[in-house]
């Protein structure tokens, strides 16, 4: 009877996970995906939460056997992060992730009150596709400014002795991009480049869809309002997507990687409402 039982919740874990894969139909779904994670107002508790979030993500990565690099990563000032970006290679990576974008809402106990009160925290989570060598974005030079600088944290001798890191501004968009993941300045200049051009394909596709929206008057905009979904720890256990009005008791499991109930619910809603 447990061996039945093992082979009937295999058997669940492939028709959810071939149902996913029949909701990515976008023209990005297929594509790599790059994750910025940023903590909101409230200093030590929010940067916490956005490290929370890293490693929520880089476990779900591990899990499904995709590959997690992170690009860069500011510390906090006594913990967490002040900001961290991660390409995720794999078979749908974005089409799967580009529904984690938005603000995440902590509650909890915090382990930093001495008088052991509950707080809330936020932190942003933006996704965007990587794009591959078939979609051509032009990038005119005179367009950048490039400044070096040394890299920062842990990386072994070499570290604050050169300027390897690289942080490119495309002075038309505003939009700003850095890289230190790497020993050399070519090869950061190398990631970072590809950042912006992910950047200027992500805006390329928002025009497009914003020019369908004003086409099509009549269908009804969809709005998210501040926060896509809240993770309670204190005063009971509950994480709710408040788009899809799914939700999950067991937090813990969640926060250690296991999204893929929250996406297999995203994807669901986009079908049915599509942005």
């Amino acid at each position: 009877m447990e061996d039945i039982g093992k082979e009937l919740a295999a058997a669940d874990v492939y028709v959810s996970e071939l149902e996913t894969k029949t909701l990515l139909a976008g023209e990005s779904d297929r594509l790599n995906a790059i994750l910025t994670i940023k903590p909101g107002a409230g200093g030590t508790e929010s940067q916490d939460w956005a490290e929370i979030l890293l490693r929520m993500y880089l476990r779900w990565a591990e899990d499904k056997g995709f590959r997690a690099n992170v690009l860069e990563s500011t510390p906090g000032e006594e913990a967490g992060i002040k900001s961290a970006t991660v390409q995720i290679e794999g078979e749908n990576a974005y089409g799967m992730l580009a529904g984690e974008s938005g603000v995440h809402r902590l509650v909890r106990i915090s382990p930093f009150d001495q008088q052991a009160r509950r707080h809330t925290s936020f932190a942003s989570v933006f996704v965007i596709p990587e794009i591959d060598d078939k979609i051509e974005i032009v990038v005119n030079p005179d367009d950048l400014r490039v400044d070096t600088y040394r890299s920062g944290g842990k990386g072994g001798q070499n570290v604050n002795k050169v300027e390897t890191a690289i942080r490119i501004t495309h002075i038309p968009s505003g939009i700003v991009v850095q890289c230190q993941s790497e020993r050399s300045q070519h090869k950061n200049r190398e990631t970072a480049m590809k950042l912006l051009r992910s950047h200027l394909y992500e805006r390329e596709i928002e025009k497009r869809r914003e020019e369908m929206r004003k086409l099509d008057a009549s269908k009804p905009e969809i709005s998210f309002g501040s926060q896509i979904r809240s993770y309670v720890m204190q005063p009971y256990q509950m994480i709710k997507d408040h788009r899809t009005k799914f939700e999950r008791g067991d937090v813990q499991k969640v926060l250690d990687g296991d999204l893929d109930p929250f996406i297999r619910a995203y994807l669901l809603y986009r079908r049915e409402a599509p942005v």
